[in-house]
């Protein structure tokens, strides 16, 4: 149970869904025991929220548990993009703990938004990697079937397709170094009228701040600019997600996953 997720599932505004994927995870697997990593790590938040002056139990989040995973990975997706419809069609928020960046697909989906905002190391726009079309490489590559733009957020990585396929007008990158002034320069009107899917993929963060994840990629964002560009964005966004957490560190990733996550819900509560 996420700390604080106090609501019933039927009358819920924000519903927690934890999808412990780890098929196709590189370098260091463990993202199976992300949802639960994140859940353990909350637990020491305070319920109040200075800022938002609201309290997380009292904003009707919910915890459905984790949809259990296997390796068949599209399979599991497209079950997986049921279990989220259903919380759409309660006309509730998914918070999706992930698991390999490759859920998010199933929460895009799910939420169908026009946008896709994402922090991210890596670009994740191939077609393939190690010859399979669902590696969590190629999440925001499948992602951009369904939405009209993606903006990835802190990449600083990626092969030469994948850049040239970000040249597209379709997607912006915002590099590390420009993130600051990206957050500066939005304005009220920077998503009007366009439904939002945040994901917050944890290797987004420099590995200094967030070691526990699949690849770490060294020159990142800082907490507070992950902080940041959840806050403008949740009051635009339809669905959530953290991903890319694993058991390799002291909980320094999952502490910043659950911190971002319910930085989400109190900045879409609120509306700012």
């Amino acid at each position: 149970m996420f700390p604080g997720a106090s609501a019933d599932r039927d009358t819920a505004s924000y519903v927690v869904v934890g999808a412990p994927l780890d098929a196709t995870t590189t370098f260091q697997p463990g993202t199976r025991f992300g949802p639960d990593r994140i859940r353990h790590f909350a637990a020491t938040y305070d319920d109040y929220d200075h800022r938002t002056a609201s309290r997380f139990s009292d904003l009707a989040v919910a915890d459905a548990g984790d949809v259990r995973a296997w390796d068949d990975v599209e399979a599991y997706l497209n079950h997986l993009i049921g279990e989220l419809r259903s919380v759409v069609l309660d006309d509730a928020v998914p918070l999706l703990l992930g698991g390999e960046h490759t859920v998010t697909y199933a929460g895009v989906e799910a939420v169908d938004p026009d946008t896709l905002v994402v922090l991210d190391a890596h670009l994740d726009l191939r077609t393939e990697y190690d010859g399979n079309p669902w590696n969590h490489a190629c999440v925001t590559r499948h992602a951009l079937e369904t939405v009209d733009r993606a903006i990835i957020i802190g990449a600083r990585t990626g092969s030469p397709e994948e850049w040239e396929r970000a040249a597209e007008s379709d997607v912006d990158v915002v590099a590390p170094a420009d993130a600051r002034d990206w957050i500066d320069d939005l304005d009220d009107d920077a998503f009007a009228d366009e439904s939002v899917y945040c994901s917050v993929d944890i290797d987004g963060a420099d590995p200094g701040f967030a070691p526990g994840t699949g690849t770490m990629e060294p020159f990142g964002l800082e907490p507070r600019e992950m902080r940041d560009v959840v806050r403008a964005v949740a009051p635009h966004a339809d669905g959530f997600d953290v991903v890319e957490v694993n058991d390799r560190d002291d909980g320094q990733a999952a502490a910043l996953g659950a911190k971002l996550l319910r930085e989400f819900v109190y900045a879409h509560a609120n509306g700012d």
